[in-house]
């Protein structure tokens, strides 16, 4: 299991990489990370960006 930091604005999230099903474009330049089992996260950045996170993240298990 590999956890990954992701920003938000109202405080962070460490996420297991696995447990992300969607990213989706969110508010305001921020993205929503749809998990498995749970209601959506809105973190900082870009899909893409936090893509690169999750696979930088997942790369290093």
């Amino acid at each position: 299991m590999r956890f990954v930091l992701l920003e938000s604005r109202g405080g962070n999230y460490m996420v297991v990489a696995d447990n992300v099903a969607y990213l989706r474009v969110g508010e305001n330049g921020q993205t929503l990370v749809g998990m498995v089992g749970s209601q959506p996260l809105l973190v900082t950045g870009t899909p893409e960006s936090v893509a690169q996170k999750l696979m930088a993240g997942t790369a290093e298990a």
